[in-house]
């Protein structure tokens, strides 16, 4: 049919041809951009997405179309593949490009926490060090041998053998003081007093190994009552600075022990209390200074001849109640001897006392078969006994208690 000179009747079919084929091309690309959208929503596989019914011949057209793949998987396993999900893929971090995109080097980090760590390892190494010369500064001296030799070798006295322990102990836990250690040890005569003195100086000569840092005064020897009292009190005090200075430059602890102190005239008692005084120089801070008095021998006596009972058998409901009354007593004692020795001088202040007590008959006796042991005799028990029953005693309660002590057992072994 020829449409160049369109007539009324052939005008029909020229104009509708056209627009069929106007639909058919909207139609085509509608189909494609539906099927580009389940792609992208459903996740269907390409050439299954179903397509609205009704579509005539558009839609069998669009359907042939669409590409085939060919696959082994059978129907089941493709229905099944079509029912599972897709998972989801994690979307990319985009970094804005101003920023950075990877962590900080290490020399960039903050220095605070490498200063902290080092300052912890500091305070550590510091503190293990220290532990580790308090226990090099105390095994030095011995004092577990110690303890062992005053226990085996003095009579009558564990109160006061355990005192004079614990205050070395916890002196000698370090090298380095405020102030040295003052150990007044007081009792009547007889009691052991000198004999812990020399003890003390030949233990400390052995741990130290250097004899010049034991140095043992006694007031008759050093300073006989003839004598200038200001030539003592020099000689005293070159003396101990030569001590304690040799003793610092070996980093010691060195020991002192001055015997019958109640004999020095009060310069010496004043020269004392100045190596006591916080001012003087560091290295008299670090020295023991064991003073051995008979002041204060009278309150002792008075007290251990009321108190005789205390060691009597009790019965064991009365036991605890016997215990608190003695230590309260031996309280009394250290502050009524405290009261006294402080009338005497300002020494004593600063003293911890230890008082010796008297002794009964069967320690007299201890010291007569040590001392005949010590003298090549034969430790006999009934001669012993019968030694010291030719000493005067204190009667009390049942209980006999020297007046002397030990102090004539030596003279009476030399007779035998």
């Amino acid at each position: 049919m020829d449409c160049g000179q369109p007539s009324l009747e052939a005008s029909g079919p020229c104009v509708i041809a056209p627009v069929r084929a106007v639909l058919r091309l909207r139609r085509r690309v509608w189909l494609l951009r539906k099927r580009r959208l389940l792609q992208l929503g459903s996740g269907s596989d390409t050439g299954t997405g179903a397509l609205r019914p009704g579509c005539g011949s558009g839609s069998l057209r669009g359907e042939l179309d669409q590409p085939k793949f060919f696959t082994f998987d059978g129907p089941a396993e493709l229905s099944s593949r079509t029912l599972r999900k897709r998972r989801r893929r994690s979307r990319v971090v985009l970094y804005p490009e101003a920023s950075r995109k990877y962590r900080p080097r290490a020399e960039r980090r903050s220095r605070a926490q490498r200063c902290l760590l080092l300052l912890a390892a500091i305070v550590g190494f510091q503190v293990l060090n220290a532990i580790e010369n308090l226990d090099d500064n105390a095994q030095r001296y011995d004092l577990d041998g110690l303890e062992k030799v005053l226990q085996r070798a003095v009579f009558g006295q564990p109160a006061a053998v355990g005192r004079i322990v614990a205050l070395l102990r916890d002196y000698l836990a370090t090298h380095v003081h405020s102030r040295p250690l003052l150990l007044a040890l007081h009792g009547p005569s007889g009691v052991g007093k000198s004999h812990v003195g020399r003890l003390l100086a030949h233990h400390f000569r052995a741990v130290l190994e250097d004899s010049a840092l034991v140095l043992q005064y006694h007031s008759r020897h050093h300073c006989p009552q003839p004598r200038a009292a200001q030539d003592c009190r020099e000689d005293l005090a070159r003396r101990v600075a030569e001590v304690v200075a040799q003793a610092e430059a070996e980093e010691k602890t060195p020991l002192l022990v001055v015997d019958e102190v109640e004999l020095l005239p009060p310069a010496l008692l004043d020269e004392l209390d100045g190596f006591m005084q916080p001012q003087r120089s560091h290295h008299f801070h670090n020295a023991i200074y064991v003073l051995l008095s008979g002041t204060g021998g009278a309150e002792i006596t008075r007290f251990v001849l009321q108190n005789a009972s205390r060691a009597q058998p009790l019965r064991p409901d009365r036991v605890r109640g016997a215990q608190a009354a003695a230590e309260e007593s031996e309280e009394e004692l250290h502050a009524s001897l405290r009261e006294l020795l402080a009338r005497e001088h300002p020494l004593w202040q600063a003293a911890a006392i230890v008082p010796f007590l008297l002794l009964d008959k069967q320690d007299v006796v201890n010291c007569f078969r040590d001392e005949m042991a010590g003298e090549g005799f034969f430790p006999e028990q009934a001669r012993a006994e019968l030694l010291a029953s030719q000493l005067s005693y204190y009667r009390v309660a049942g209980r006999e208690f020297a007046i002397t002590g030990c102090k004539q057992v030596v003279a009476k072994v030399n007779l035998l």
